[in-house]
């Protein structure tokens, strides 16, 4: 490498910087809707397949996106993977009503809404933390 070249890295100030308390509120909602998820089909009409179906991608979802929460918490970008993994997650509570007896129409419009809303949120979350060079307000370590 060359002396310019590595001056040039050095001094770089066009970082692409990333705005964590936002992208904190983004995850946390998408974990709040997961608790939503756990919660519906104990407090709506549903089956045992729905009641199994909705806490275990409920939890899941509490867990992926509450660890990308704390990591924004400590000014660090959020994992890519475990978003994209929350938008998996998400997709499949939009579909799950299709072909798993919910019990009641409130609990798969629920489902699938809560589903949707977690995918959109998981989804702008990866591309943005993806699309991020370094956290807006990242410490230097002493």
């Amino acid at each position: 490498m060359s002396d310019a070249s590595e001056t040039e890295r050095r001094t770089r100030t066009d970082y692409n910087s990333l705005n964590t308390d936002v992208m904190q509120w983004v995850s946390a909602l998408a974990a709040l809707l997961g608790l939503y998820l756990v919660a519906s089909p104990f407090l709506l009409e549903s089956t045992d397949a729905a009641v199994w179906n909705d806490t275990l991608v409920g939890t899941a979802i509490f867990l992926t996106a509450g660890y990308n929460f704390y990591r924004l918490s400590k000014d660090r970008l959020a994992s890519v993977g475990v978003a994209s993994l929350t938008v998996l997650l998400g997709l499949w509570a939009l579909v799950s009503p299709s072909f798993i007896d919910m019990g009641g129409n409130a609990l798969a419009t629920g489902t699938a809404i809560s589903g949707l809303l977690v995918a959109a949120l998981a989804a702008y979350n990866a591309y943005a933390n993806n699309k991020a060079d370094t956290p807006e307000r990242a410490r230097t370590r002493a």
